[in-house]
């Protein structure tokens, strides 16, 4: 059963308020650790994927959501697995594009007082609680990230990625930034941020603004040639095995 919008806010301010009781910041601890091991276990055998990010707001007949689908289609066909936030809007168009397409649909999915729902669209799931475990996961497994036009929490993800990646805390994946009109202001700030020093001229290169899925993927493609690792093995007495990513 779902939980009350209530019960969801209380949960948030209750570990953001400041300090608990030992026992109760412990109890917190340990159920985040089960997330973390859940989730990990379930990703575990994924393979070479591609996170979307984006509003969950846009409907179907809006270009945006029409774009997210060619996205999560050209992606599956380039074998890679689409992973998502796991809601409507441009997450469900991306699951929705690489899961018609036979392609690997993952969404890393969350509970929120409104707007988040799960999508159709998913091979496989995995539900997290709190947003920082589920940023961990669609960062974890992924080898590009592609931003859609979304609010504040797509632009706090975009920035993020782009930091870690800055900073050398992940690797050195591609970027792609689809809606140029939209990020229009997003790109020109970019540029401030370069003519003022507070980033360097070659943070520049860290993304890729288009609006051509093509150019975003031959982009991807100029990156990542090289740089799949060697494939993970299963272990028995753990009780794995080589289909899990496709559960």
């Amino acid at each position: 059963m779902a939980e009350s919008p209530e019960k969801l806010i209380t949960q948030g301010v209750d570990y953001l308020e400041g300090p608990n009781s030992r026992w109760k910041e412990f109890v917190f601890t340990v159920k985040v650790m089960i997330q973390f091991i859940r989730g990990f276990r379930k990703m575990h055998f994924l393979g070479p994927s591609v996170t979307v990010f984006g509003s969950a707001r846009f409907k179907e007949d809006h270009p945006y959501y029409r774009l997210a689908v060619e996205v999560g289609k050209v992606f599956s066909d380039m074998g890679f697995a689409v992973m998502t936030g796991g809601g409507p809007g441009i997450m469900e168009a991306a699951n929705k594009g690489a899961f018609e397409n036979k392609g690997l649909s993952v969404g890393c999915t969350i509970q929120l007082p409104k707007e988040q729902t799960s999508n159709p669209y998913m091979n496989k799931s995995v539900h997290f609680e709190h947003f920082f475990i589920r940023k961990v996961l669609l960062l974890k497994y992924s080898y590009a990230f592609i931003v859609l036009p979304g609010g504040f929490g797509t632009l706090d993800e975009l920035f993020e990625t782009l930091t870690l990646i800055q900073t050398k805390i992940i690797q050195n994946f591609p970027v792609v930034v689809m809606g140029t009109e939209y990020y229009k202001c997003i790109r020109s700030q970019i540029e401030v941020m370069v003519r003022e020093g507070t980033i360097d001229e070659n943070d520049m290169k860290l993304v890729l603004f288009t609006d051509d899925v093509n150019e975003a993927a031959d982009h991807v493609k100029s990156y990542i040639k090289h740089k799949y690792p060697s494939k993970i093995k299963p272990s028995w007495i753990l009780g794995e095995n080589g289909n899990q990513a496709s559960r």
